[in-house]
């Protein structure tokens, strides 16, 4: 919840290759007090299965940016063996894992605004954008 000297922050992850919430994804909250400053983990969660991050960690006062971490690599390795045991023919598709491990998503906030920020994902990009 934002204050007068705070802002907050909420995401989601929606897999558009399938369709669908990407679930069980680590998600790890940093944030700064300037441009200059030193980054400040704040801690993290995970996407529950409607892909949202519920129990982000507050921001601080003072925070200018925040950066989302989305270590990705081991909801599409997971998504991949999920796939080989229901359809084994399809072990040779050539994809190994992921090709971005991991998505990081660094924007300025101001004070007293929510900032809701969707990760739209597939295992071959990404697009980010500020929701509502």
């Amino acid at each position: 919840m934002s204050t007068e000297t705070t802002a907050s922050v909420s995401t989601h992850i929606l897999d558009t290759s399938v369709g669908r919430p990407a679930g069980g994804v680590a998600v790890r909250l940093a944030a700064r007090t300037g441009r200059e400053a030193d980054w400040q983990a704040l801690g993290g969660s995970a996407t529950d299965a409607d892909g949202r991050c519920k129990d982000l960690p507050a921001l601080p006062a003072g925070t200018t940016h925040v950066r989302l971490d989305f270590a990705v690599e081991a909801y599409f390795e997971k998504k991949q063996a999920d796939a080989q045991q229901d359809a084994p023919a399809n072990r040779d598709s050539g994809c190994v894992g992921a090709f971005f491990p991991e998505v990081a998503i660094t924007f300025a906030v101001v004070p007293g605004e929510h900032f809701h920020v969707p990760l739209l994902l597939n295992p071959f990009g990404y697009s980010v954008y500020r929701g509502s």
